[in-house]
C-alpha cells in the first residue's frame, strides 16, 4: 500500500487519469487535502470543504475480474466503506445506497466512482475515487441531504489515521474479491430500500416501487406497483427523497 498526498488538486481522479497508470503500483492512493473540482456521480460536483474530508483516490489492477463483473469491484468497495463506518456510527447502520453511495441515518456521508479501463476481456486497471465526510458540520444549501463523522458523532478526527483505517478495510475486500469471495448477498443486505416501496423518477416518469435485487451487471432491479418489473442503469432512475 502506497500512499501519495497532496495539499491540493483540482480532482485526484482527474490527476490520476493523467498517469501511465501501467506505471503505477497496485494498490496505490491519491489523497488531496483539497480538492478544488471534485466529481461526483453523474458528472455532479463533489463537495468538499478544504481540509475537513477524505478525498482520494485508489489505483486497483484488478487484472482477475473480468470486464462484465466490474460491477464486483463497486460491491467490495461498499462493504469495505460499510465495515469502516459501522464501529464509528454503532447507534446507526451505515446502508449503500445503489450503486455505492453510502447513507447512515437518511443522510449521505460518503460517495465512490469508478472508472474502470478494459483491456480485451479483462480490467487492466480502476481509478476508484472516494470522497467522505469527516469534519465538515457545515455545507451549501444545494447538497443534497448530507451528514458527516463529526455530525453523527460529535466529534473531530484526525484524518490520516482514519484514511489508514479506511485502506486496511479496503484492502481486506479487495483481497477477498481477488480470493474469488462472491459478496453480492452481503450487499443486498445493506442495500437501501430493498423490498421496502418507494417512489423514484423512472426516465421522465415518477413511478413508485419496489427494489428486488441488483443483477450481475449492476443494474438495478425494481417492480413497480403496476407490476411491471424495471432493469435500469445509472442514468435511468433516481430515488425521490
Amino acid at each position: 500500500m502506497k500512499i501519495e498526498k497532496f495539499d491540493s488538486l483540482e480532482s485526484t481522479n482527474k490527476y490520476c487519469e493523467a498517469l501511465d497508470l501501467n506505471q503505477v503500483e497496485d494498490f496505490t492512493c491519491y489523497w488531496a487535502l483539497t480538492q478544488t473540482a471534485g466529481i461526483g456521480q453523474r458528472g455532479n460536483h463533489w463537495e468538499a470543504a478544504p481540509g475537513m474530508n477524505l478525498t482520494f483516490s485508489l489505483v486497483l489492477h484488478p487484472t482477475f475480474l473480468p470486464a462484465d463483473r466490474q460491477f464486483k469491484l463497486t460491491e467490495a468497495l461498499s462493504l469495505a466503506l460499510v465495515d469502516f463506518l459501522s464501529p464509528l456510527t454503532s447507534h446507526l447502520s451505515p446502508s449503500i445506497k445503489w450503486p455505492n453511495d453510502i447513507y447512515v441515518d437518511g443522510h449521505k456521508i460518503c460517495g465512490t466512482l469508478v472508472s474502470a479501463r478494459l483491456v480485451g476481456n479483462s480490467i487492466a486497471s480502476a481509478i476508484c475515487g472516494i470522497g467522505l465526510n469527516v469534519n465538515q458540520r457545515m455545507f451549501p444549501d444545494w447538497v443534497p441531504h448530507p451528514t458527516s463523522l463529526a455530525l453523527l458523532t460529535d466529534k473531530q478526527y484526525e484524518l490520516e489515521p482514519l484514511l489508514q483505517q479506511l485502506l486496511a478495510c479496503i484492502e481486506r475486500r479487495y483481497n477477498e474479491l481477488k480470493n474469488g469471495k462472491d459478496s453480492e448477498g452481503e450487499y443486498l443486505s445493506h442495500l437501501l430500500n430493498l423490498g421496502v416501496p418507494a417512489h423514484y423518477k423512472y426516465k421522465e416518469e415518477k413511478v413508485e416501487a419496489t427494489i428486488t435485487g441488483v443483477d450481475p451487471h449492476g443494474h438495478l432491479l425494481l417492480t413497480t406497483t403496476d407490476g411491471r418489473r424495471l432493469c435500469c442503469g445509472m442514468k435511468e432512475i433516481a430515488l425521490l427523497m
